[in-house]
Order: structure tokens, then C-alpha cells, then sequence
């Protein structure tokens, strides 16, 4: 793997980051592409997504994947707070 990155996520609430941390598991454990690899790892508050990539176009393609669906977990985790 050529081409590496590492961003740190906080969070406001530990039950925001163990939904996405649920939600994101399966398609860690079984990716779509060998192009890239992901590591997902939560500490306190903290989301830590490691992406390492054969390429940067693979790099970019997994970060954009992975930030868009943590974007639309936590939008929904946002609506389900404020309906309860």
C-alpha cells in the first residue's frame, strides 16, 4: 500500500460514535475493492479511521466513502435523538 491516511473524529455523545461504529463495521469486515483497506478504531469520544490505499485515487475514493457515510449517520442519529 503506497498511499496512507489517518483522521481523527470527535464526537459529542458515545452512543453518536457507536452507531456509526455499527453501521461502519460490515463494510470494514467485508470491503467492496482490494484498492484500499480500512481500520476503524474508537477511543473515548475519539473515531480513529485509518485508509490505506494501493493508489491516492483509491485513498480519495475510500476517505469520500467512509466521511459521506459518517455525515449521513450522524444525520440520522440527529433526527432520532430530537423525535425521542
Amino acid at each position: 500500500m503506497k498511499a496512507k491516511a489517518c483522521i481523527s473524529l470527535k464526537f459529542s455523545s458515545e452512543k453518536q460514535l457507536g452507531a456509526i461504529v455499527d453501521a461502519l463495521t460490515p463494510e470494514i469486515n467485508k470491503p467492496t475493492t482490494s484498492r484500499a483497506k480500512v481500520l476503524l478504531e474508537q477511543k473515548d469520544k475519539f473515531l480513529f479511521l485509518r485508509v490505506e490505499a494501493r493508489d491516492t485515487i483509491a485513498l480519495r475514493s475510500a476517505l469520500n466513502a467512509y466521511l459521506r457515510w459518517v455525515g449521513s449517520i450522524i444525520g440520522v442519529v440527529s433526527v432520532l435523538e430530537r423525535s425521542s
